[in-house]
């Protein structure tokens, strides 16, 4: 799994990220990507209805979670104003990350590795799946507790036991 996890290049990567010249959806995704560390299909098939930006929540449903379970992603106000800003972009799209050929399909998987890719980074280097180890990585290094981490990687507990009574969302 690439990522790029040493802060002083990932600093590197949010600036050139945030100087992208391409699609405005696809820059956007990436930010995104940064900020809540969700799977790359789970945030370019996020649709509108999923989100409540008033209460800086997204609520990915079950259905499109690889565990099956709902999954709460609260958004920074950075995110929120990401969102926001990509409204204009929506059209009629259900999508957030409306496809460049039709609103009626999300992003291509490949739109935000070939911004990577334009940006200067190898499939060797960075992918989009590489910001959830950027995250993890860094969250922990910085001394975040691994249940905090690994609840918002939508990761599922290993231990059946904690996992029948362990439902904290940790969300402050």
């Amino acid at each position: 799994l690439a990522a790029i996890t040493e802060p002083k290049r990932v600093g590197e990567l949010m600036r050139a990220i945030d100087a992208y010249g391409g699609s405005p959806i696809v820059k956007a995704a990436l930010q995104l990507s940064a900020l809540t560390f969700v799977r790359p299909g789970e945030l370019r098939q996020a649709e509108w209805s999923e989100f409540d930006l008033g209460a800086g929540k997204w609520v990915i449903p079950a259905k499109r979670m690889k565990m099956k379970a709902e999954h709460l992603v609260p958004l920074s106000t950075q995110a929120v104003a990401i969102l926001k800003d990509l409204e204009q972009f929506a059209g009629r799209s259900n999508y957030v990350f409306p496809g460049a050929r039709s609103n009626n399909r999300p992003l291509s998987d490949n739109g935000p590795r070939t911004a990577l890719r334009a940006m200067g980074y190898s499939n060797n280097e960075m992918t989009p799946h590489g910001f959830r180890a950027m995250a993890s990585t860094l969250l922990n290094e910085q001394g975040w507790r691994p249940d905090v981490i690994e609840r918002q990687l939508a990761h599922a507990e290993q231990n059946q036991i904690r996992a029948a009574y362990h439902r904290s969302t940790y969300l402050e």
